[in-house]
């Protein structure tokens, strides 16, 4: 089961070093991640939502060519629409980019303050915190035959009664096995676990 209150520690611990806020896209697979987190000020995402940067930002270039840490001022990636310029009208002034994971399941980072740069140390401190990040969100290699043959009947449109019945067990021991499924896979909702148990091919 992932570990909820560990992946909140981490992210207490990267807000504290992003005074003007962070994202994470954790475990990045086939152009999105499996998590996503970030404190970015609205205005800033509203905006970057409604330019499509996502596919054309140089620090999510870098996080897909490089593993490490960078400071943005060092990424050294074209940047023909000027989304760091723009970034630091939103007092995005200064950051610093990590990425780490295998590219079939990367995971990219960016922290942002407005007053210096990153020094060393705290960009060592971002890399450890991410890394863990990474880690603890790694997708499960694999469910329980039970959880698998409950949330396949829950997929092919069963009531939980009905799914219950063909698996022989009560209606709450069909619920545990699709909570337990739901907590192995930080899903929220059962739809959810499904989607997620399909992307990483557990069903």
């Amino acid at each position: 089961m992932l570990d909820k209150s560990g992946i909140e520690a981490q992210l207490a611990q990267l807000a504290e070093l992003s005074p003007k806020g962070y994202f994470v896209g954790l475990h990045i697979r086939f152009a999105a991640p499996l998590y996503t987190f970030q404190t970015y000020d609205q205005a800033w995402i509203n905006h970057y939502t409604a330019q499509a940067y996502a596919m054309r930002d140089p620090m999510i270039a870098w996080g897909f060519s490089m593993e490490g840490a960078t400071r943005w001022s060092e990424l050294e990636i074209p940047d023909p629409f000027g989304i760091m310029d723009e970034a630091a009208k939103f007092g995005l002034r200064f950051g610093a980019s990590v990425s780490c994971g295998p590219i079939s399941s990367r995971t990219i980072a960016g922290i942002a303050r407005a007053d210096r740069e990153y020094e060393e140390d705290e960009i060592a401190t971002a890399i450890a915190i991410i890394r863990r990040l990474h880690d603890i969100t790694e997708p499960p290699d694999s469910l329980t035959q039970a959880q698998i043959d409950a949330l396949r009947l829950i997929a092919a449109g069963d009531r939980h009664a009905a799914a219950a019945a063909k698996l022989n067990i009560s209606e709450s021991a069909l619920k545990a096995r699709l909570t337990a499924a739901r907590q192995r896979l930080l899903a929220r909702t059962t739809a959810e676990a499904l989607q997620r148990a399909k992307e990483y091919r557990l069903l």
